[in-house]
């Protein structure tokens, strides 16, 4: 599936990434810091919808859903290059995938992040009403 966005495509097709550009982009990231290419190029293979951003053959932006595609989704690793940030390219991203046909009816989407609330609000997010009823587990050695 492809969508316009101005100047920029919005694209699906996991083949057109560019994954030593993702890779830069969050190895150097606040939430994945020092992340391999292997483990990035698995996680997007193992998405259930990648998303990418193009200017042209330029790849400028990211995002991956994690999901069973028919209950849950989690929204992951949504980056925009920095020279194309403040063009709503992000909310354009999360809204492609919340429009998606293959992550249609699930019944909650999250998403974690320490400082684009506002960009997730803007597209129906809000903060969790139970929050003490989530909880997380990190195995050792797994950054």
């Amino acid at each position: 599936m492809i969508r316009a966005h101005g100047e920029y495509e919005i694209d699906d097709d996991l083949d057109r990434l560019d994954v030593a550009r993702i890779h830069d982009w969050l190895a150097n990231s606040y939430w994945s810091p020092g992340i391999s290419r292997e483990r990035v190029e698995r996680a997007a293979v193992g998405s259930s919808l990648v998303v990418g951003t193009y200017l042209g053959a330029t790849q400028v932006g990211y995002l991956r859903v994690v999901s069973d595609r028919a209950t849950f989704a989690w929204i992951a690793d949504v980056f925009v290059d920095g020279p194309h940030r403040g063009k709503r390219i992000a909310n354009a991203m999360l809204r492609f995938a919340l429009e998606h046909p293959a992550h249609q009816d699930l019944r909650r989407w999250i998403l974690a992040t320490r400082d684009a609330h506002e960009v997730y609000r803007e597209v129906g997010f809000a903060p969790l009403p139970n929050p003490e009823r989530f909880m997380i587990l990190k195995p050792p050695g797994g950054q």
